[in-house]
């Protein structure tokens, strides 16, 4: 069976990176582990690290991360459906929001439970997610400030989630101008500009963040090191915190080409012949993972002699031109990963997942 593994050496290198860059600019942070889905071993290596604050979109993962650590700050970080709101106040201590009526049906709840809840408001930035609309942002606050046993401590924004609009100085100076405008109307202090997500991350590196962001939220910096901008690793990170592991279960000599009348496979797709091909051998190995756990594209190949070819459900076909490393049946494939392919790694009953 194919296995996931994550390296623990490779997880604190990229925590005390984050921890220092952080440190250094007087930013609070949270981790983001919705990537974990739920897997508490993982989710207790983010915890052993020190990590006092943890973000998610599911409030099952959030009543993991209590039942593992009852003192950490959990955050639920989308807005928060109707049928949920009774477990969002029981496990999230703190929640994403952007519609009113919700926010009352936090605050009924949060009564009844005898407890504090409390909201950052997303605002949209351009992105076209989640967000309040900037003209609507003073009445709704206002709106708010009423509704007993809800605390405001933030304003946040996100960017490149949806459409790809990226961050900029100027959209985050925005942002904590809004942050200045509703502490002067209302006479009240907010604890953060919630500004910052692991695309913001070069703006800090560039010097280009405003000072007024002081809090982020991070997730796929920690487990692949990326920078958003150019898609290259950031400069003392490392890529690959997490790595799959996938076994060879057949191994031929092939022709490169296909033979016989070609029609769509079951993803819809016609293979495009290459004839400068037609004549030529490759060994072609079959991998035991496909598209049920993964979509190719999101897997990035450890080893220069291995070319993805394509999958069917449960099997990827790989060329491996002349097999100079003499790959056999049984052996072991290894492949970095793209965060959306290890999120449905994590979120496969077929996925074995280790801790190296």
């Amino acid at each position: 069976m194919a296995y996931l593994k994550l390296y623990r050496d490779k997880l604190k290198h990229n925590y005390d990176y984050l921890e220092k860059l952080f440190e250094e600019h007087e930013i609070e942070w949270g981790v983001v582990t919705k990537l974990f889905c739920g897997n508490k071993d993982y989710i207790r290596e983010v915890i052993n690290l020190g990590a006092h604050e943890i973000h998610d979109s599911r409030v099952s993962n959030l009543e993991a991360v209590k039942s593992i650590d009852p003192k950490i700050q959990t955050v639920y970080i989308k807005p928060p459906p109707n049928n949920y709101i009774k477990e969002i106040v029981q496990f999230a201590d703190v929640s994403f929001n952007t519609e009113l009526e919700t926010i009352r049906l936090l605050s009924k709840e949060a009564v009844k439970q005898k407890r504090k809840h409390m909201i950052i408001i997303m605002i949209e930035m351009g992105d076209l997610r989640e967000g309040v609309m900037r003209d609507d942002l003073i009445d709704f606050y206002g709106e708010i400030f009423r509704l007993p046993n809800i605390e405001v401590i933030g304003l946040g924004t996100n960017l490149n989630c949806l459409h790809g609009v990226m961050p900029s100085s100027d959209k985050l100076i925005q942002l904590a101008l809004y942050k200045q405008i509703i502490e002067l109307k209302f006479s009240r202090t907010i604890r953060w500009v919630s500004g910052g997500t692991t695309v913001v991350l070069p703006l800090i590196l560039r010097g280009d963040l405003p000072e007024s962001v002081n809090h982020f939220r991070v997730g796929e910096a920690l487990y692949f090191g990326i920078d958003l901008f150019t898609g290259e690793t950031i400069e003392g990170m490392e890529p690959s915190v997490l790595e799959l592991y996938t076994q060879v279960i057949e191994i031929h000599e092939k022709p490169m080409v296909p033979s016989g009348e070609l029609a769509s496979n079951p993803q819809g797709e016609t293979a495009e012949i290459d004839e400068g091909l037609y004549g030529k051998t490759a060994f072609r190995a079959i991998l035991d993972i496909g598209y049920l756990d993964i979509q190719p594209e999101f897997l990035i190949p450890k080893s220069k002699d291995i070319e993805i070819v394509d999958a069917s459900s449960d099997m990827l076909v790989v060329n491996v031109g002349q097999n100079e490393r003499d790959l056999k049946v049984g052996d072991m494939v290894s492949f970095q990963l793209k965060y959306v392919g290890a999120l449905g790694l994590m979120n496969s009953d077929y996925i074995d997942k280790y801790i190296e």
